[in-house]
């Protein structure tokens, strides 16, 4: 054996070994989710269901209206997706073009600043802003409030999309008559589709795992799934088994829908470097 494909070998098996360490949680709670009710608490803890059974399922389909939960999970990430892309994509795109290399520069560092900024170090001034609104409990408020977070990291995402269309296209455009607007919709949006398809897909990824934001700023009507599943567990309950259940109904769908935009992701994430 050589000394390339033994170290080849030697790789494999160390991903391959890593791969198992980060989805042991997971699969965990996947078989967690098919065991009966009283095995989730069995000391000593069985990775393996003895049988497997839907007591987990019934039991939070009957304490918790799931589908109304998961419609405010989803609606509000999309909206907020849609809000972010778009506002953010527009900013990036002016800041691309901006003339001024230091103020451009400036403005780099200013989004950078925001997005290094901890959701928790801001979370009670957001709360109180939201209350002053008169907002509170309201899917608007985590459209809004998701959009506003998730904007810096679209603009970081796409600067470097826009910083590496030569400027010759968009005074190409200006000669012909185009606006900025007609410019970008009509010719620079088609070049960084890419781009924009992977920060809405990052940006929906995170708003639905949001937990905090709308703990702080729902409490029955706007209530997301991360939230009402959290419920299952407090000082009075220690239910895992439907918590179990529900985190898996929410995830799976998430992890369906990441193995067929990874194509998307992957365009994303390096056409930026190389156009």
């Amino acid at each position: 054996m050589t000394k390339n494909k033994l170290t080849k070998n030697l790789i494999i098996i160390l991903a391959t070994f890593l791969l198992l360490v980060w989805l042991f949680p997971y699969l965990y709670l996947v078989s967690s989710a098919f065991k009966p009710s009283q095995e989730v608490f069995s000391t000593p803890v069985k990775f393996f269901p003895t049988r497997l059974s839907l007591e987990n399922f019934r039991n939070m389909f009957e304490r918790m209206p799931f589908f109304k939960y998961l419609f405010n999970s989803i609606s509000a990430a999309i909206l907020s997706t849609i809000l972010a892309v778009s506002l953010g994509s527009l900013s990036a795109y002016a800041i691309a073009r901006t003339t001024g290399k230091r103020l451009s520069l400036f403005m780099l560092v200013l989004v950078l600043m925001m997005k290094m900024i901890p959701i928790s170090s801001i979370a009670v001034p957001i709360y109180e802003i939201v209350m002053d609104l008169g907002i509170y409990d309201t899917k608007l408020a985590l459209v809004i409030v998701y959009a506003a977070i998730n904007i810096p990291f679209v603009i970081w995402m796409m600067i470097s999309f826009y910083s590496n269309i030569p400027t010759s296209i968009d005074e190409a455009a200006a000669i012909d008559g185009a606006s900025n607007l007609a410019t970008f919709r009509k010719i620079i949006f088609p070049i960084v589709l890419p781009g924009i398809m992977s920060a809405s897909i990052f940006t929906l990824f995170l708003s639905l795992n949001d937990f905090l934001i709308a703990l702080l700023l729902t409490s029955v009507e706007a209530k997301t799934f991360t939230v009402a599943i959290s419920e299952f567990v407090n000082s009075y309950n220690y239910d895992l088994g439907p918590m179990m259940a529900g985190a898996f109904l929410f995830s799976f769908p998430v992890i369906v829908i990441s193995f067929m935009a990874q194509k998307y992701i992957v365009s994303g994430m390096t056409s930026g470097s190389i156009k």
